[in-house]
């Protein structure tokens, strides 16, 4: 044995090279018809591995010649050690199914482990979702929507009426955004919204965006007599000043206040009609016609209607209008129609209902010209004073509006007042701003 070796080993110079040559193009093909195998039946695999033996057994005697006899019995056992072990393949078309694979090894608790270390990285992210007492409703709904907690946070007052307002959360390097419409009562919604961005900036917040589904003072948005302030424009500078970054706005009652904020910072008035089309698109409509209450809408109304006829393929869908003539504010004098709504469901689309005095008097100017049924749609319903009992008692077989400003028992005893969340609609716009993807894509 030891001669045997002795010669094998003094030849081993001579054919060293050619061997090398013939063992790496032998160790290719094998690997290359190995990896062919996995993908064949059983009785296949057994009768392409006989061959392989049979046809490769020069490979152990190669592997001997150059490494010696012990080096050639552990090739040979390598080899056929490598045979037969099974081999399992994952064939996947995402990451998350090649994490998922093998997911019967993992116990309950490993699972339960893992699932939390999900769920504290993504809280520990760049988004960040704190809320004022505008609406905390909505603000919960956004955040379950978009699957991330609210932030901590407080904000109250002091004895003394002071607005209090503390981050119990690190919200340094953070893309932030603080949810708060300055409804009723204005002017302490405003107020915590204000101290809110000024706390996240002092805390070294990255961006700051502030989502105001209802803007307080939009219809103070032009000098209409002597004397009398642009109050939009007034809280757009305030917010400016505070150092926020972007704002995010539903259905702004006049489209210029976007231009109130410098270029600095960007603001998107999103369409709330798209829920309202939703809504009504589910109705059997005969002979629908949208109709605007003023002059002023007439450009909502007239989107609303392409929506409609677009999502919902309606072809017939007619548009009206309705001029009126204001004694004072809030007190509509006169009003006359513009179109036909003979036999036709109409659906009043305005921005939003205040005491509903013109909505309701719409109504019954519109059953008083031969409408078969009259809704409304309205993205804010402030309904303020009488106007939720207006509406209880109006021509109007059904009013819908948003959840921008918060409900309250009068509102929900209400059977013609239907109330539709806008909570994805915000949801979908916060995670796109913050992946940095077209906003626009969602209107379309």
């Amino acid at each position: 044995m030891m001669s045997c070796t002795a010669a094998i080993l003094s030849r081993r110079i001579l054919i060293q090279k050619p061997l090398v040559a013939s063992i790496r193009n032998t160790s290719t093909r094998a690997f290359a018809q190995q990896q062919s195998c996995a993908s064949l039946s059983s009785q296949q695999q057994q009768q392409q591995k006989s061959n392989w033996n049979g046809a490769h057994s020069g490979f152990a005697s190669l592997a001997a010649a150059t490494f010696g006899a012990c080096s050639a019995a552990a090739t040979v056992a390598f080899c056929e050690k490598s045979q037969q072990q099974p081999r399992s393949y994952v064939q996947a078309t995402s990451p998350e199914q090649i994490m998922n694979h093998g997911e019967s090894d993992i116990t309950r608790e490993e699972q339960r482990l893992e699932e939390a270390a999900i769920k504290a990285k993504k809280h520990a992210g760049g988004l960040k979702l704190f809320s004022g007492n505008g609406n905390l409703a909505l603000s919960m709904e956004i955040a379950r929507t978009l699957g991330i907690n609210l932030g901590k946070a407080t904000v109250g007052k002091f004895a003394d009426g002071e607005t209090h307002i503390q981050i119990h959360e690190n919200v340094r390097g953070k893309d932030v955004y603080v949810i708060q419409p300055t409804c009723p009562p204005v002017n302490n919604n405003l107020m915590e919204l204000l101290l809110m961005v000024s706390t996240l900036n002092r805390a070294s917040a990255r961006r700051i965006t502030v989502v105001i589904p209802y803007y307080g003072y939009a219809r103070q948005d032009r000098k209409m007599q002597a004397r009398v302030p642009i109050s939009a424009a007034d809280v757009a500078r305030l917010l400016e000043a505070m150092g926020i970054d972007r704002v995010i706005a539903v259905d702004l009652h006049c489209g210029q206040i976007q231009g109130f904020f410098g270029p600095r910072v960007p603001v998107d008035n999103l369409d709330g009609g798209i829920v309202g089309i939703d809504h009504f698109g589910g109705k059997d409509l005969h002979n629908p016609v949208i109709v605007s209450p003023d002059a002023g809408g007439v450009y909502r109304a007239k989107k609303f209607k392409e929506g409609l006829a677009h999502k919902y393929d309606m072809d017939d869908v007619g548009l009206a209008m309705i001029i009126k003539q204001r004694a004072r504010a809030g007190t509509v004098d006169q009003m006359d129609l513009v179109g036909d709504v003979q036999d036709c469901d109409c659906i009043i689309v305005d921005d939003m209902i205040d005491t509903a005095g013109t909505i309701c008097k719409a109504a019954a100017v519109l059953k008083e010209k031969g409408a078969r049924r009259v809704f409304a749609f309205a993205s804010h319903g402030l309904l303020s004073g009488p106007g939720n009992d207006r509406i209880a008692q109006s021509a109007m077989e059904e009013c819908v509006i948003l959840d921008t400003i918060p409900t309250s028992p009068q509102r929900e005893a209400n059977e013609k007042l239907v109330v539709l969340s806008v909570a994805p609609l915000l949801a979908q716009t916060i995670f796109n701003i913050h992946a940095k993807k077209s906003i626009s894509a969602l209107f379309r």
